[in-house]
């Protein structure tokens, strides 16, 4: 093994180029810059790793000594980080530092194309429709009266529900199983995604053994607009007695959690083991961190951004930022916990002047004897 793998590693990932900077400067819609040279550009690469042939990007000032230090041959930056740009290296000067090198890398690394087929152990219901651009991967079930959409990729294993709705360009990852749902297009399924699986909703009734369970139908369905990726292992629950939608552009993290009945607006981001309880509303651009949970019918308001670990249990307004359990905002949060910092840190001084008094008023005899 390699102590500093190449990034993109062909066995992997597919691959393009070379590329000219004038090439890279359309991609992310910059000027050509100036004074370039002949060369072409083989890969992208971090800043302590890239050579002369490489591409490499700074967005963070943290790392302007490594980018002083690198022997990339083009550099995307911001323009106030051009000086900084060792000699004999091209800047690509740019804003947007990070979203031009996802549009560079995305450039040499494509996802794979569709390949046109359908895998002959896969199982296609008569009624099943699936278009003649799709891709169906080994093992594939698509059961009765479901629709796959254009350049539709639908990997080993997946199973696609009876009547569920795919549209164009979506990918369903290796053994996804999706029911009771409409997908829009370019929608991303990673691996292991459960939806529109029963929501968790029951009516208890006691008995003389004790409570009972009685399981209440979940008649209503998932519908995930346009441009969702739903990452590993994540599960979305379709409604109880009306939809459960995710809006267009939202990026969901694996291990999520999403109850019945939920509704998430459009370009949110909802990362790693978040839960959210069932008929919760997200408006547009939410973002909850990690592991925040989200108690039942409330709202939260449009760009609000909730820390890991937080706990919401109320509704909360648009545009601020929230930590702590109970979720509030962050400025009051963080003073609550100066407060108890400083209440923590007088109790404390204050015990050990008390023990020391003490022992100053005792006779010395007394003293010694302890």
């Amino acid at each position: 093994m390699h102590s500093h793998p190449e990034l993109g590693d062909a066995r992997f990932f597919e691959r393009r180029g070379p590329f000219s900077a004038a090439d890279l400067a359309e991609v992310i819609g910059s000027a050509p810059p100036e004074n370039p040279d002949d060369r072409r550009y083989v890969r992208v690469a971090p800043l302590q790793l890239a050579g002369p042939t490489d591409v490499s990007f700074l967005d963070n000032r943290k790392y302007i000594p490594a980018l002083e230090a690198s022997h990339a041959g083009l550099v995307i930056v911001h323009p106030s980080m051009v000086s900084r740009v060792p000699q004999g290296c091209v800047a690509l000067p740019t804003r947007e530092p990070y979203l031009a090198w996802a549009k560079i890398a995305n450039l040499f690394h494509p996802l794979p194309p569709v390949q046109p087929s359908i895998d002959p152990t896969a199982i296609i219901h008569p009624t099943a429709q699936v278009d003649e651009t799709a891709q169906i991967g080994p093992y594939v079930i698509v059961e009765a009266e479901a629709k796959i959409g254009p350049r539709g990729w639908i990997a080993a294993h997946a199973v696609i529900g009876k009547g569920v709705v795919i549209g164009t360009d979506c990918r369903i990852g290796a053994s996804a199983t999706v029911s009771h749902a409409i997908l829009g297009n370019r929608v991303v399924l990673f691996p292991g995604v459960r939806i529109g699986q029963d929501g968790f909703g029951f009516a208890t009734t006691m008995t003389p053994t004790g409570p009972r369970h009685i399981s209440v139908p979940q008649l209503g369905r998932v519908v995930i607009e346009d441009d969702v990726e739903i990452g590993a292992n994540a599960c979305v629950d379709r409604g109880s007695a009306q939809d459960t939608v995710v809006g267009a552009g939202t990026r969901i993290d694996n291990l999520v959690q999403i109850g019945h009945n939920v509704r998430i607006g459009r370009c949110c981001v909802i990362v790693a083991q978040v839960g959210i309880s069932g008929s919760a509303v997200l408006e547009d651009f939410v973002a909850l961190a990690g592991q925040v949970g989200v108690a039942g019918h409330l709202r939260i308001g449009r760009a609000a951004r909730v820390a890991g670990q937080a706990g919401v249990i109320s509704d909360l307004a648009g545009g601020v930022d929230y930590m702590g359990m109970p979720a509030q905002p962050a400025k009051a949060f963080l003073r609550q916990v100066a407060v108890l910092k400083r209440l923590a840190a007088r109790k404390s001084g204050g015990a050990e002047a008390d023990t020391a008094q003490d022992g100053a008023d005792r006779p010395k005899a007394e003293t010694s004897r302890d």
